[in-house]
């Protein structure tokens, strides 16, 4: 499988999540069949290693509230900001799941 085409997909899966678009209204938009869709959802998702960040601590500010704060298990706090992406929240989600 060519990365190339995995990129693509992974792009596109990303811009559907992002969108809070249905599955099939989004597919028809961009011509793209629906089967293949799922298709490639289910194979990136079974195969895509979890990936990290580094993140850098700020002190919060009235500017910076967070629109969604989940605090872990060990006191951590994980503040998510409005503009966050769906693929990624996804991502840390999974990950903290383990």
């Amino acid at each position: 499988m060519k990365n190339t085409r995995r990129e693509y997909w992974s792009k596109l899966l990303g811009e559907q999540e992002a969108s809070g678009q249905k599955v099939r209204p989004f597919c028809r938009e961009r011509g793209i069949g629906e089967h293949s869709f799922y298709q490639w959802r289910k194979r990136l998702r079974e195969k895509q290693p979890v990936r990290f960040a580094v993140l850098e601590t700020k002190t919060a500010s009235a500017e910076m509230a967070a629109a969604l704060e989940l605090i872990l298990n060990g006191g951590e706090r994980l503040r998510i900001g409005k503009g966050a992406d769906g693929a990624t929240l996804r991502l840390v989600l999974e990950a903290l799941r383990g």
